[in-house]
């Protein structure tokens, strides 16, 4: 892998800093505030109470329609936090119910790969910066034009000289955005403050969790170079796999992040179009890889919104993005297993048990524990049997039992803790979930646990 000095890319950013990213960060903060405002308004013009239980009951449809155009063309033009939030919301789309679901879907599904591109200047001034002055000597043949664009980069397809051949190797050169940290840290404190706005979306819906881990991440995710490790800890996992193609990184520095190009039809395309085979392929596949990495690559990819997968002609899936992963040296954790295993064999007691030393349940708090399993097994249905379709239908039912302040799901669930060693991993698979039930993928859901997931065949 070849690394290059980024001196003049620190440079480049610090200058940027004090000239172009003050204004642009005024203009974000202006459109960002202006979502509460016209939600305000329009709020006042639809009705005059809080927005509580089911969106539906009390939101008419204008009103819905137009904070939804408002309030995802924003995000899409913010890039940044902005829409980073958008995507890892953009795969809960599934759990609207059917009232909500159109206004927004289209918009959601655009935030997924779509964002204005920069200027070709631009991104020449930072390869420049990255590579090197003389760095379209690195290459047959660059394209200006961007094939996608993400929260803080968009990608661009060239040709890698490969020796003394004429031809090159067909190469994605993720690119980062100018500013792109300035830009995350405040779009992301922007953002905590509208937590209520989101209630629009899903009424049980709690953004400010999903904005703090965010947040605590940017660092991570800005350091193309830390990607390029975890990228190429995940090749050489997945090395030869019949299942998935990881691509191999080929040159990388703070900014630039060079890789192998892969031909494959994008997930939303599947999602969409797709056949029922090929969505039942994707859904499978895209379990296998959750539960499967932290064992065989010491990492759970963490950022599971279907921009980052493509399935390709030979059935493999191929996996693009690894700016968003969690470190598991060990595998999952092995409680995650067992109690899943003991709440499938109806042993409340020892479920109990379990959630108290992990922290679910407060040692003080007294709950029922039997009112433990009735609050988990049907999250669990899609493993209490050896096939199983996720549909959005299962996915609204759940989001309606657990997030509707009259279910009495919603209620015991208000008891419950989160610990913070287990967010990473309950995010990532309920964003798993939302594409699955997007995909309305059919699959041994259950057989891929017991494979792989520690503590789970007991």
């Amino acid at each position: 892998m070849r690394r290059f000095s980024t001196t003049q890319a620190q440079r480049v950013r610090h200058n940027g800093q004090v000239t172009d990213i003050p204004r642009r960060a005024v203009a974000r903060t202006a459109k960002l505030a202006s979502l509460p405002l016209s939600f305000a308004g329009r709020t006042m013009l639809g009705f005059g109470k809080r927005v509580t239980g089911l969106a539906s009951d009390v939101i008419s449809a204008e009103i819905q329609e137009r904070t939804a155009e408002q309030l995802f063309s924003v995000l899409g033009q913010l890039k940044g936090g902005a829409m980073k939030l958008g995507q890892a919301l953009s795969v809960f789309e599934a759990a609207l119910p059917d009232a909500l679901a159109e206004p927004y879907r289209e918009a959601l599904t655009k935030l997924q790969e779509a964002a204005p591109p920069l200027p070709a200047s631009t991104v020449h001034k930072v390869l420049a910066a990255q590579l090197g002055p003389e760095w379209r000597d690195l290459f047959v043949h660059f394209d200006d034009s961007p094939a996608a664009a993400a929260s803080i980069g968009q990608v661009h397809k060239a040709e890698w000289k490969a020796g003394r051949k004429r031809t090159g190797v067909p190469v994605a050169v993720k690119v980062q955005y100018p500013g792109a940290g300035a830009a995350l840290i405040s779009d992301l404190g922007q953002l905590s403050r509208l937590a209520g706005l989101f209630k629009v979306i899903q009424p049980g819906l709690d953004v400010k969790p999903l904005v703090a881990e965010l947040r605590e991440r940017v660092v991570e995710e800005l350091d193309y170079e830390l990607e390029a490790k975890s990228q190429t800890g995940f090749a050489n996992a997945y090395a030869d796999d019949p299942d998935f193609l990881v691509p191999k990184v080929l040159a990388s520095s703070k900014q630039v992040l060079v890789t192998e190009w892969v031909e494959g039809i994008p997930l939303s395309t599947v999602i969409g179009s797709g056949t029922v085979a090929e969505r039942d392929r994707a859904g499978e596949l895209m379990a296998t890889l959750h539960f499967s990495a932290p064992k065989r690559a010491g990492m759970l990819h963490a950022d599971p919104h279907p921009g980052n997968y493509r399935l390709l002609p030979d059935g493999r899936l191929a996996v693009i993005d690894f700016g968003a992963v969690a470190r598991f040296p060990d595998g999952l954790p092995e409680p995650v297993g067992r109690l899943t295993r003991l709440a499938l064999q109806g042993k409340a007691n020892e479920v109990l048990v379990g959630l108290r030393k992990e922290g679910f349940v407060k040692h003080d708090l007294q709950i029922d524990a039997e009112e433990v399993l009735d609050y988990l097994l049907p999250i669990l249905e899609p493993i209490q049997m050896e096939q199983f379709r996720f549909t959005r239908a299962w996915l609204r039912a759940e989001a309606g039992r657990i997030a509707s302040p009259r279910s009495p799901a919603y209620q015991f669930g208000r008891q419950l803790n989160l610990p913070p060693s287990y967010l990473m991993i309950q995010r990532v698979t309920l964003g798993s979930i939302g594409v699955l039930c997007q995909l309305e993928a059919k699959a041994g859901y259950r057989g891929i646990l017991e494979r792989w997931l520690p503590g789970f065949k007991g």
